[in-house]
């Protein structure tokens, strides 16, 4: 017979079995210096278990009040729980489960913006982290500028007193300090995008200065705007996952998060009213964040892309299941090590070749299985941010990039909504527009690379069309796998 389950709440922590890790420190005596918005499995996964390590080493100061602006439902159950929930770390040779409780409260926003509000501008919040992901900050790609005529950001503007988007509490709050003489928060974003603080100080100060020059002006001088780069696989935690992890760990927890044991994260060290010591739990704070997050998004980041595509056409679902098949474990293999790694960096403390072995064994992991469509999401932002740049660093170099076009194509294939089979595969992200772009072109890729939101000239460059357009067109004549082998045996001919 099974164990019995514990249902998760503060009152049963006792209860819970023996190897599953718990919080040692008072709970009540935590005080939220951080705000974090954006309340999902990865900052679940990777910003809070740092800081729920730091509360455990008997720093109160650092609690965090998530704050929700779309999700009502995972409120609902944190709160049912005493805002306690598991992590379960997935080793290919077994699980480590643990209750992080660094969570003080959640604030679904849409409820109660003043509530919001007064939380941020508490004078013991002294940093907002954000996971609102890349399309959130509202910053063209291309021209680095925020959509001052997004609707929403309108109607902020309209009635600042009672917000909806990100920008419009941030500013607002910002505001509401300075007329209180109260010093300004960091705005730290933890999203996976190249210069995410360069990206939150443009949209702010942009969102700002359409309300009040003197308050942008106050906002650049005194607001700091930390970049930083943020690495685990975080895989959405279907109900199977929850009820193998109810019976395996015998923690009755409504919405636990499964990740992979490696977790990263490098820091600008710039913030203007203090910050948590997260050094000492293994947080890396260093002058320049930009030559860790080239070689992290431009490896793992153009990884997912290019087996993401690729490998669900060819009928994979798991970046598992990919990489136990020899062909794209080669083809991922040699796109990192021949076309990526040439043009990167090696910042202190990285060895590029170690780094490159490590992500292999990491997409290997048979316990992780993170899905494909998971990865292929929002491609219209992850072509551009993590394929182009290498491409564009080939071109210049004058080294091969047909693996990275057979990457670019095996997106355009995708966009087309329909496996080999005329199955459906799933297209998501901010571009549905694409959808029957692709499809009218069918095997033409120069509709889609004339699009210059995602493509800006590179698209017209005739070397890189010309390899995307060969690309393509062996996909729409062989699968994915065949064609991956074509390539592979022909090198920088193909």
């Amino acid at each position: 017979m099974a164990a019995p389950t514990v249902p998760l709440s503060h009152r049963t922590l006792r209860d819970l079995p023996p190897e599953v890790s718990v919080p040692t420190y008072d709970r009540a005596a935590l005080r939220a210096g951080i705000v974090h918005i954006g309340v999902g499995s990865f900052h679940r996964a990777h910003q809070a278990v740092y800081l729920d390590e730091l509360a455990r080493r008997g720093s109160t100061e650092w609690g965090v009040l998530g704050v929700g602006l779309h999700s009502r439902a995972i409120g609902e159950v944190l709160e049912g729980q005493d805002r306690l929930y598991t992590v379960i770390e997935r080793a290919a040779d077994g699980d480590c489960a643990t209750v992080v409780g660094v969570l003080t409260a959640y604030l679904y926003a849409p409820d109660d913006p003043e509530a919001v509000l007064a939380a941020l501008t508490d004078e013991r919040t002294r940093v907002v982290t954000l996971t609102i992901t890349s399309t959130g900050y509202r910053i063209d790609a291309h021209t680095g500028e925020f959509d001052a005529e997004d609707p929403h950001v309108v109607r902020d503007l309209e009635d600042p007193g009672s917000p909806e988007t990100v920008f419009g509490y941030l500013v607002e709050a910002l505001d509401r300090r300075r007329k209180a003489g109260l010093p300004p928060f960091t705005v730290l974003s933890c999203d996976n995008m190249p210069s995410n603080g360069t990206a939150a100080r443009t949209a702010v100060v942009t969102f700002a200065r359409l309300r009040d020059d003197d308050l942008a002006a106050w906002i650049e001088q005194h607001v700091a705007f930390p970049s930083s780069m943020v690495d685990r696989i975080t895989p959405s935690t279907s109900p199977e996952d929850r009820d193998v992890i109810v019976a395996a760990t015998g923690v009755d927890d409504r919405w636990p998060v499964v990740a992979e044991p490696f977790r990263q994260w490098v820091v600008e060290d710039f913030f203007c009213n203090g910050r948590p010591p997260l050094e000492e739990v293994g947080v890396q704070f260093v002058d320049d964040v930009s030559p860790y997050e080239t070689v992290k998004t431009r490896l793992l980041n153009a990884g997912h892309c290019a087996i993401a595509y690729l490998g669900y056409l060819a009928g994979h679902r798991t970046t598992a299941d990919v990489m136990a098949d020899p062909v794209f474990r080669s083809y991922l293999t040699r796109l990192m090590a021949d076309e990526i790694a040439p043009s990167l960096p090696e910042p202190p403390g990285v060895d590029l070749a170690e780094y490159q072995a490590a992500l292999l064994d990491r997409l290997s992991n048979p316990r992780m299985a993170d899905q494909l469509a998971r990865l292929g999401r929002r491609g219209s932002s992850k072509i551009p941010n993590y394929i182009l740049p290498s491409v564009r660093a080939a071109i210049d170099d004058g080294r091969p990039h047909h693996l990275l076009c057979l990457a670019v194509a095996g997106w355009l294939r995708f966009l087309r909504g329909a496996d080999y089979a005329g199955e459906e595969v799933p297209v998501q992200g901010p571009r549905p527009d694409l959808v029957p772009i692709a499809q009218e072109a069918g095997g033409d890729a120069a509709p889609l690379l004339s699009e210059q939101s995602i493509f800006d000239s590179i698209g017209q460059n005739p070397q890189f069309a010309g390899c995307v357009q060969r690309a393509l067109s062996a996909l729409d004549r062989h699968g994915p796998r065949e064609v991956i082998e074509e390539f592979l045996a022909s090198g920088a001919d193909a």
